[in-house]
């Protein structure tokens, strides 16, 4: 007597309940796989993102704006900060590193960050061609940006004002790509790297006429050329033209020659630990002491887990329950079918069957039934994670890995065996009650 046929016989007996089993079953474990897979995805690749930094320093604000803007380059700046305020910290004995960054600008959504030749250490990022950025106006980009945008070695762009994709002004100035990154799976992928001068020259040059301090400089001169020469005419006005251009060109001479670090400004600075005990003490004498505000990434990511949580674990409660309905439905299919054959159960036992041949016939059945959902399960939740990652990839151009852990498979596949087995269990109590006399003679 082959079971095995027998228990696809009865798989196919009534195929409406069937599909509502395994439909049930496989959406409770597309639910289960894929939201433990877009939380262990979103977790790792938000701590591969962290690299080595320990502390930004940054703009008074939200510290968690501070953190998603200067170390994942998800949100705005909470503004900027004098250079010369920010490197004063590095000489705080705890402190092993400060990597300052600047930024504002972006080509086709990508951000340009202005920094030092230490930020890419912070990632471990590794030149695939190329060169460093040694120049103002030199770029080098990350993988993602190669390959979404096409940009090779020796090739120019202009970037574009602000943060947004669209709406930004593009500047004049051209920015030439000098190397490209390996992929290293972390932020690094979607940044353009260039020199903090890049950064301040691109907006000196597109601010020149409206900077408030050399506005201001250029407001006094003509203020004090038509009080003290306001009886000239057309002559006297060229020579306080000419007197204009000539300050102007001082002041340009001042800029580019003797301008002092101080009037510069960066976004934010990236800061390593010696000790970790710097932790305790070091973050809160910056917000105490100094007009700027210090922010822990790993503490601040934490409160954002908590945040996000809440609906993982909505979702994944969802799925327990819909798991449970499931069960129930398989429960269901397989316990009519066993009341419904119970002539044909009690004839084959009358035959030679014995009550574990046909347990063993009931629960093929049910694990027929578990196996093809979980299948359907799991292709259906990575089909779901492909579109998911595909909108975060275009809206943030953040490409994250796909990949299915094996450790949460596991535990999905071994809780949904022991639903479907308890289910088993329920069903087959007509088959060890069975009373074959009264059955085969038609008695209830």
């Amino acid at each position: 007597m082959n079971i095995w046929k027998i228990s696809v016989k009865n798989f196919r007996y009534k195929p409406l309940y069937t599909f509502l089993g395994i439909l049930i079953l496989s959406v409770s474990i597309a639910l289960l796989v894929g939201i433990q897979q877009l939380d262990t995805s979103f977790r790792k690749q938000m701590e591969n993102s962290l690299g080595d930094i320990d502390m930004v320093v940054g703009a008074k604000g939200s510290p968690l704006q501070l953190v998603l803007a200067s170390v994942l380059h998800l949100d705005n700046p909470t503004g900027n900060i004098p250079y010369e305020e920010a490197k004063k910290l590095l000489k705080n004995p705890m402190i092993e590193k400060g990597v300052p960054i600047s930024y504002g600008d972006n080509y086709m959504g990508y951000r340009i960050v202005g920094t030092t030749p230490e930020f890419t250490a912070l990632y471990n990022a590794i030149l695939k061609e190329g060169k460093n950025p040694e120049k103002p106006m030199e770029v080098a980009i990350g993988a993602t940006i190669a390959d979404a945008t096409g940009l090779r070695i020796g090739d120019t762009f202009q970037s574009s004002h602000g943060l947004a994709e669209t709406g930004g002004h593009a500047h004049n100035d051209l920015l030439k790509v000098v190397g490209i990154y390996e992929p290293t799976h972390k932020v690094m992928d979607r940044l353009i790297i260039t020199r903090l001068q890049t950064v301040w020259d691109v907006h000196d040059h597109e601010s020149e006429p409206s900077y408030s301090k050399e506005g201001g400089v250029v407001e006094q001169e003509k203020h004090h050329h038509e009080e003290g020469e306001h009886h000239h005419d057309e002559e006297g006005h060229e020579h306080e033209h000419e007197e204009k251009h000539e300050h102007e060109g001082h002041e340009q001479e001042t800029e580019h020659g003797h301008q002092e670090e101080h009037e510069k400004e960066i976004t934010s600075m990236l800061i390593s630990f010696r000790n970790p005990m710097a932790l305790l003490t070091t973050p809160r004498t910056i917000n105490e002491n100094t007009n700027m505000q210090a922010a822990l990434p790993k503490f601040e990511l934490e409160r954002l887990y908590q945040f996000t949580g809440v609906g993982v674990k909505t979702i994944t409660w969802i799925a327990y329950a819909i798991l449970v309905i499931s069960c129930i439905t398989i429960f269901i299919s397989l316990y009519r079918m066993v009341r419904d054959r119970a002539f044909d159960l009690a004839l084959m036992r009358s035959y030679g069957a014995n009550t574990f041949q046909l347990i063993k016939m009931v629960a093929y059945e049910g694990l027929l039934i578990s196996l093809i959902a979980f299948v359907i399960g799991v292709l259906l939740s990575q089909i779901g994670i492909y579109f998911i990652f595909e909108m975060i990839t275009d809206q943030y151009k953040q490409k994250m890995p796909l990949e299915l852990g094996f450790q949460e498979l596991f535990k999905t596949a071994v809780l949904v065996l022991l639903m479907v087995l308890f289910s088993i269990l329920l069903a087959i109590n007509p088959i060890i009650k069975m009373n074959i006399s009264k059955i085969l003679s038609h008695e209830k």
